[in-house]
Formats: C-alpha cells, structure tokens, sequence
C-alpha cells in the first residue's frame, strides 16, 4: 500500500450523450439516459482509483463555500475519500460539460470559477508531504507551492498536465520541473510522440513520460530503462464513455510503478484498468481493486505475477 498526496481540481460534471460532435443545431433534443451528473476531476478522479487499489490518499483541493462535502462520498461506492483538505474557500464549486459520441469524441466545456486565487496553506501541507510516498498534482495554480516545495524535500512528483500547450508551457514550467513523473494526452501535439516525450524528458529532467493516445493505447517513455515505445490499448468489454480514461490509466500506472519499480509492466496494468472503467458513466467510477485486476489478468492473459510473466 502507498501514502499519496493528491491535489488539484474537483468539479460537477454533467456528461451528455450526443450523437456526434460537435453537435448540430436543434432546438430540442430528447433521449433517454443521457445525461449524468457527478463529482469529478482530474485529483478527485486519481485519488478515487488509488484508493480503490488499496492506497492511502491525502486529497487537497478547493470547492465552493457552501457546498456540501458528502457529495465527495456517494452511497453507490464503497471507496471513501478523505474531506480533511477539501477547502471550501471558492465562490462556487468548479463545473464542466462533457459531450461526448458513439466516435469517442468528446467537447469539454469546463469553468473552474475563481480557483485561480486560491490559496495553499503549507504549514498544512508539508507534513503531508513528508510522510507521503508520492506527491500527484494538477497544474491548478494552487499546486505550484506544493511542487516546489515537494521538490525540495527530496519527494517522487507524478504530474497530470492533461492537454499540452506551447503558448502555456511557461506556465506549466513550474510543474514539468518538479515532475519526475509526467502525464499528457495526445490531444494537441502533431510531431511524432516519441520524439516529443523524449524531448520534454530531456528539456525538464523527468525520469518518465507518458502520452495517453485514447483507443489507440499510449506512448511510455522511461529515461532510466531506455524505453520509448508505443503499447496497445486493452479491450476489457463495452465502451460506455472514455472521458476520465486518462485519470485512470495514469493513476494505476502510479500504483503499481510504486510498487515495483517496472515501468512496463505498470503501465500494461494501466491499460486494462482504464479499458475497464471506459465501461462506466461517470468519469470518478468503474474503478478496479487489485484483486479485480488480478482475476481481469487471469481471464484475458493467465498471467499470475503481474511483475514477472505480465511483460
């Protein structure tokens, strides 16, 4: 079992149904099933799939002043989160709409109200860090403080930059510097992945990069290992909805990297705990315990030693 620190954004997701995006005008569209609301977001995501593995999560973030914390616990799940550090310190709890399609598309509206301004205590949070394992951050500018400072003390730093962006890269520098772990979706990048990942490797010093690259896989690069390869996506059963896939993939690579120290044969772990929770609605469910991924191992590989045979 590992001791995370977790941090970043929570928010309301509505997700919607459609049948392609973007979406063609009408001016009234009705269908049954297909509009879900729930808690989710980037920290909010990893710290659930961590601690359905079987982890230990500190989780700090920031919501609206009058919300409610026991939407953080819902009665359809068994996984528990700590609200210790949720701050309820915004005017509102961040939002985002989600559309997506039968394609795999996805339109992601997001509005992260006045979490910009918000403030780090760290007087909270460096004891937080020194018991930790690992430190796992958003780019939220509230998480700056907590990079530099997880830095200096010396702590495993697993970054989520979500989409890059060029024009944001001074932005993020504070976050690809501390990082020793980083994660990004292929969204926007139009050179060749491995040569990118390599190069954000090289420029910021992180010991391993991975790109998610939806349906077809991803891209994993482990400077120490001399890996830089491209693995397939899993095929665990039905596809429901794939936003949220990225929290997965990069948080069960996390646990089971912690673990073992083999970069390959987490992130083929990865990959079939995020095949499976791409079966579910909500970006925050579907989330797989070890002994769930152990059995889903056995029936599509009989693999027994996810460390020794899963490579």
């Amino acid at each position: 079992m590992g001791n995370y620190l977790v941090a970043g954004v929570t928010q309301i997701e509505t997700i919607v149904r459609v049948k392609e995006v973007p979406v063609v005008y009408q001016p009234l569209t009705v269908a049954v099933d297909s509009i879900y609301t729930s808690v989710g977001g980037d920290a909010y995501n990893e710290s659930m799939a961590l601690i359905a593995l079987g982890n230990r999560v500190n989780f700090v973030s920031h919501v609206g002043k009058d919300q409610e914390l026991g939407i953080f616990n819902p009665h359809h799940t068994d996984i528990m989160i700590p609200t210790k550090y949720i701050m309820k310190d915004l005017t509102e709890t961040p939002a985002s709409v989600i559309l997506f399609d039968e394609q795999r598309n996805q339109q992601i509206f997001e509005d992260i109200k006045d979490l910009r301004h918000a403030k780090t205590d760290m007087n909270a949070m460096t004891p937080l860090m020194e018991e930790a394992d690992m430190v796992v951050l958003s780019n939220a500018n509230f998480c700056r403080p907590i990079a530099e400072e997880a830095s200096k003390l010396g702590k495993k730093v697993a970054t989520n930059i979500r989409c890059y962006d060029r024009k944001k890269e001074k932005y993020n520098s504070d976050f690809y510097n501390a990082a020793d772990i980083l994660y990004l979706s292929d969204d926007t990048i139009k050179t060749d992945p491995r040569d990118f990942i390599r190069s954000m490797s090289e420029k910021y010093d992180i010991d391993i990069v991975i790109m998610g690259q939806g349906k077809e896989g991803c891209v994993l690069y482990d400077r120490t290992s001399g890996i830089n390869a491209h693995f397939n996506a899993v095929n665990a059963g039905q596809v429901v909805n794939t936003a949220g896939a990225g929290n997965a993939l990069f948080s069960c690579f996390l646990h089971y990297y912690l673990e073992s120290g083999d970069s390959t044969a987490a992130i083929k772990n990865a990959l079939l705990f995020a095949s499976y929770k791409i079966g579910f609605m909500g970006t925050s469910e579907g989330f797989m315990s070890e002994e769930q991924m152990k059995e889903w191992r056995d029936k599509i590989w009989g693999v027994k030693d996810p460390f020794k045979d899963f490579k």
